[in-house]
């Protein structure tokens, strides 16, 4: 499991290519040659990078679902629209696709913040807002989701 570290800016060139940052190169060495899964976001307007070995794992939870219950379908089918493959050049580009640049309202100015096991990417401005928006409650989410008992499990 690759665990990253940062948040970086950078900028998007006309054909929506991004430099990755020399941090997130690093990190993802081990993993550079088996390529990424670059799909939507379910929450927010961004875009989010998987290590395609992180991808992998997250498909076999995927792939346990009934997919005799609608919601499940529903479900896979929105998940993973618009999900690509993507490689990150020997020059240290990522190439985002056209539609994933629509969905996340990326400019120029990005955004790359690691979320555990993988990186999302923002538009510079989206960042700044959703950081915004929950700086204000980010105390009491904080004790909600990490403040169980030190001796008791949570799952």
């Amino acid at each position: 499991m690759v665990n990253l570290i940062g948040t970086y800016e950078c900028k998007a060139d006309a054909k929506g290519r991004l430099m990755m940052p020399v941090a997130f190169k690093k990190q993802l060495s081990p993993v550079l040659q088996d390529g990424f899964v670059l799909k939507r976001a379910v929450f927010q307007s961004c875009l989010e990078l998987y290590p395609m070995a992180e991808w992998n794992l997250l498909m076999q939870k995927i792939n346990k679902l009934n997919r005799f219950k609608k919601k499940n379908n529903d479900f896979i089918r929105k998940f993973t629209a618009g999900v690509k493959v993507v490689e990150i050049d020997a020059a240290g580009r990522l190439l985002i696709p056209k539609d994933l640049i629509g969905f996340a309202g990326i400019t120029k100015d990005l955004v790359l913040s690691s979320a555990v096991n993988i990186i999302e990417i923002w538009d510079k401005d989206q960042y700044e807002k959703a950081i915004d928006d929950t700086a204000v409650d980010f105390a009491d989410l904080a004790e909600e989701v990490m403040g169980f008992d030190d001796e008791i499990e949570h799952d």
